[in-house]
């Protein structure tokens, strides 16, 4: 019933600290110099309060008020209750100020195995105050369904309400083995890719930059998959080719087991991004740990070192 009567309630929360200030201080001119307010105005809102609530709440005199005994009663459970608000917004305040406290985070699988996992963990020792809860899965989750505090995302983000922060381009790359390509012939231009098998994501679709325009091509599948590391596979095993991200391609790149192709004809390019829920008060254990994440894979990933330069 209390709490029912209160959804209704028009009281004025500034009202109240009015009247709780002129008991605390005896006077209305008292109370008027601590909230820095003039006098006319405290004593308008605490007029205002008697009226809703339709009791007299203070004695006034030449001397000063002193609370009735309704007031006396008020003033006791009002004065507690501001007590408490005040102490709820130094709880707040310190989860806004410390790197402490939960923080749910979801992520793409493969990157996250390979890449953000050893960075959490560096994260984790860095802040040990910091309770991390951590999901990985390409499917893109629902951060406010979730309960996430953070995403990490690659590619072209869709139009969203979440607020997101770009940390790091997401770049991917034609591959073949040495051998396949040994015996199918490297390619120089897209339109030699239909001579070759394909091993593809999916259902994606390979759109290449050719001067002013983007080309796409005609794919022919000879193994289709959801995770990038079986396409790797089957590109060192000389199944096919395939497009990976960088950040998977990147050991066999350097190994040697994986060649780039068509370095002249880009691939679109997306990028590595932080997700947050919007309309939520950023605390400072997930600024710390978007802060961290741009600082660990940004401005450019360590997994293309060599990418500006057009070499591997």
């Amino acid at each position: 019933m209390v709490l029912r009567n209160m959804e209704h309630s028009s009281v004025d929360l500034l009202d109240v600290l009015a009247f709780v200030r002129v008991v605390e201080t005896g006077a209305f001119s008292r109370a008027a110099e601590r909230m820095g307010m003039s006098k006319s105005i405290v004593s308008r809102r605490v007029a205002r309060l008697e009226e809703q609530l339709a009791a007299r709440l203070l004695t006034r005199s030449a001397s000063g008020a002193q609370p009735t005994d309704a007031g006396q009663a008020y003033f006791e459970r009002a004065s507690n209750i501001l007590c408490d608000l005040d102490a709820a917004r130094e709880v707040v305040a310190g989860a806004v100020t410390q790197v402490a406290g939960p923080i749910r985070l979801t992520g793409p699988l493969s990157f996250g195995i390979e890449h953000l996992a050893p960075a959490l963990a560096d994260f984790a020792a860095e802040h040990p105050r910091v309770e991390l809860d951590i999901n990985f899965e390409d499917k893109a989750v629902d951060l406010i369904a979730g309960g996430f505090d953070l995403a990490v995302r690659l590619g072209t983000l869709e139009d969203s309400a979440l607020v997101s922060r770009r940390i790091a381009p997401s770049r991917r790359v034609l591959l073949g083995s040495p051998a396949y390509l040994d015996a199918r012939g490297r390619p120089e231009h897209p339109r030699d890719l239909h001579a070759h098998d394909h091993l593809l994501y999916g259902n994606e679709q390979w759109r290449f930059r050719v001067g002013n325009r983007w080309d796409s091509v005609r794919l022919k599948p000879r193994l289709r998959a959801d995770n990038g590391e079986m396409l790797r596979a089957a590109a060192e095993a000389g199944l096919g080719l395939c497009v990976l991200p960088t950040f998977i391609a990147s050991h066999s790149l350097q190994g040697g087991t994986l060649e780039p192709l068509l370095r002249d004809f880009p691939l679109p390019e997306g990028g590595l991004h932080v997700l947050m829920p919007p309309g939520r008060a950023v605390t400072a254990r997930v600024r710390a740990l978007s802060d961290f994440l741009a600082g660990r894979f940004g401005p450019e990933p360590a997994w293309d070192p060599c990418w500006g330069a057009g070499e591997c």
